[in-house]
């Protein structure tokens, strides 16, 4: 039945980790050419990257940054650039600064050349339960200030109620027509995931994200919109609930096509953790996106994905390591995803502490591969965003 998926979880976790094992044993290693910082903004917290490579050729990175914190009022969508193929980096612009907290920005190049970036606007509640339990009184008095400036029709405007359990939120994408140098109005969609939309080989745009974060009611769901306009409009072609019963959560989701119409997506998993032990899960369309498999668990243990496929014809997926050593990730699938060699998994970069991650990659025409991710340089200093340049080999 089209868009309906059967969740099977008995006996999954077990089944689904068995199976795997067989990976192909053509392994490739990572030569790690570079790393560099490309972007610090001294006493100010900086995160969650996404990357592109402009129809110019400039390369593009956009993050929430000129921030206090990891949860802050004050975020900004802001963008880095790069002429020479990541050797050297412009300083940070910000292209979106909403009275709300703005994270998680993502871009894709449409096939037109459209720049497009995604991003999810919050309204912080500074004496909330997560924020009370991790940040200062006065400095959440401080962010108090701040948002009880918010008029009423910002709010109307730029978050919609309920989107959480305790806030408003709200998930929009704006378009660039000259490369990242000018930005159109805003526009909603109805989903938001941290790396945004992905150009498919038919030229349509496809953004697979989670509609709402309903912990309570738990009727939220992954949506997948696309649209066939280069970002101008969206519409939901599919969705499955983002709840199972045992209280797990999808969220954070990406894909990648990796032939034409045949579809990956590996989604983060929250809510029972200590379930499932950090797992990425997986599911595959081979309709363009229309219909999806059921969510089934992998080898892969990190968090959030990102999907690439190399002009070599591996799959490759990026995360973020919490767990010690902590570190930026790869893992490789030499059969389009339906194995990962996770035994092998790569090391990118080292990590001083856990608050790290969501790495993003891009390859160049020559096989160089450009991930960036966000960390810390030295434990003493707040975040900053690095890039890695490497290869296989």
């Amino acid at each position: 039945m089209k868009n309906k998926i059967i969740f099977f979880i008995s006996g999954m976790l077990m089944f689904s980790l068995s199976c795997q094992k067989g990976v192909n044993t053509t392994m490739k290693q990572a030569e790690i050419l570079s790393q560099q910082v490309i972007c610090k903004e001294p006493g100010r917290y900086i995160g969650w990257p996404s990357i592109a490579k402009a129809a110019n050729g400039d390369i593009l990175v956009v993050f929430s940054g000129d921030r206090d914190e990891h949860v802050c009022p004050y975020g900004k969508t802001q963008l880095v650039s790069s002429s020479d193929n990541g050797t050297t980096w412009s300083d940070p612009v910000t292209i979106t600064d909403t009275p709300m907290d703005d994270r998680d920005a993502g871009i894709v190049i449409a096939a037109d050349g459209t720049v497009i970036v995604s991003w999810f606007t919050l309204d912080i509640q500074p004496n909330g339960p997560w924020l009370s339990k991790h940040y200062t009184p006065e400095l959440r008095e401080k962010w108090q200030l701040t948002v009880d400036k918010i008029s009423d029709a910002e709010r109307k405007y730029w978050t919609v109620p309920g989107v959480t359990d305790n806030a408003g939120r709200g998930h929009w994408i704006r378009r660039s027509h000259d490369h990242g140098v000018t930005w159109d109005e805003p526009i909603q969609v109805t989903g938001n995931t941290p790396h945004g939309p992905i150009l498919l080989s038919d030229t349509r745009l496809l953004m697979i994200g989670n509609d709402a974060y309903h912990r309570q009611a738990r009727d939220s769901h992954v949506v997948f919109e696309e649209s066939s306009d280069n970002g101008l409009t969206w519409r939901i072609i599919s969705r499955f609930p983002m709840y199972l019963e045992n209280g797990m959560e999808f969220n954070e989701p990406h894909i990648a096509e990796v032939e034409p119409g045949k579809l990956v997506a590996l989604l983060r998993t929250g809510g029972a953790p200590e379930k499932m032990g950090g797992f990425l899960w997986q599911a595959e369309s081979d309709d363009g996106g229309f219909t999806w498999s059921a969510p089934h668990i992998t080898n892969v243990k990190g968090y959030p994905p990102h999907l690439l496929k190399l002009l070599t014809g591996e799959l490759l997926v990026v995360y973020g390591y919490r767990w010690e050593p902590c570190a930026e990730k790869v893992c490789l699938s030499y059969d389009n995803g339906r194995h990962w060699d996770h035994e092998n998994a790569i090391t990118l970069s080292e990590a001083v502490n856990s608050d790290l991650g969501y790495p993003a990659s891009i390859q160049l025409d020559d096989g160089r591969i450009l991930t960036v991710f966000y960390q810390k340089e030295t434990i003493e200093e707040k975040t900053s965003l690095m890039l890695v340049t490497w290869q296989l080999k």
